[in-house]
């Protein structure tokens, strides 16, 4: 059954460095535990609309993922509980990153929380089997990124765990489980579209800000 998100998350919780070759690609090893950060609620943006390029980046990247939004609130999930019963359904996410912005930080907040770097949709899946699923992205027609969910370091079941094990989940929370190999840069004009098998294609264009002279 498909349903549309209906509200803002409190939080998006994205996992860093889920698929071995993504780490490799930007030099980074794989970690022992999952990596997570948050991303702003207020990045997100709905299939149609534009990512928007900031100013102060000169190289935005894609990242399309599984996203996984939760259903009821949940807290510490025992091993022998099923996480799933937690779990509203799936959907498509581009954690949208400036690159140059998160190596110079240092840290993830500020490079992938601008307005607009969270398209998430087209809808909402409430019945999937996310352990083996494909995940592309492809610009202007282009496949850029192609693996599946099964090449995941920390599977889907074990991330809902693990995270509500370091803090509440709320309903329409979204987790976004990491990106596999193949981010590139977006530029302007370009058409950005992350597929997802049994759940569907979310599709953005991308464009420059518009610097307003206050003077």
């Amino acid at each position: 059954m498909k349903v549309e998100l209906s509200s803002l998350p409190s939080k998006i919780v994205c996992v860093g460095r889920n698929y071995a070759d993504h780490a490799k690609e930007l030099g980074n090893e794989v970690p022992q535990a999952p990596l997570l950060f948050l991303k702003a609620p207020s990045a997100i943006i709905a299939s149609g609309e534009s990512i928007v390029i900031p100013q102060q980046s000169d190289q935005v990247e894609h990242e399309g993922e599984l996203a996984v939004v939760i259903g009821r609130d949940c807290r510490n999930i025992a091993d022998d509980e099923d996480p799933f019963r937690y779990v509203l359904g799936f959907t498509c996410l581009n954690d949208v990153t400036a690159r140059d912005i998160q190596k110079e930080d240092g840290q993830f907040a500020r490079a992938k929380s601008f307005d607009t770097f969270c398209p998430i949709g087209p809808h909402i899946e409430t019945d999937l089997d996310v352990t083996d699923v494909r995940v592309t992205t492809t610009v202007n027609g282009e496949v850029r990124q192609d693996s599946s969910t099964s090449h995941m370091v920390f599977p889907v079941a074990y991330l809902i765990r693990y995270i509500s094990r370091q803090m509440t989940l709320k309903a329409g929370d979204v987790i976004a489980t990491g990106t596999p190999a193949g981010v590139s840069k977006l530029d302007t004009g370009d058409v950005c579209e992350v597929t997802i098998d049994g759940i569907g294609t979310l599709t953005n264009t991308v464009r420059i800000r518009e610097v307003v002279d206050d003077g």
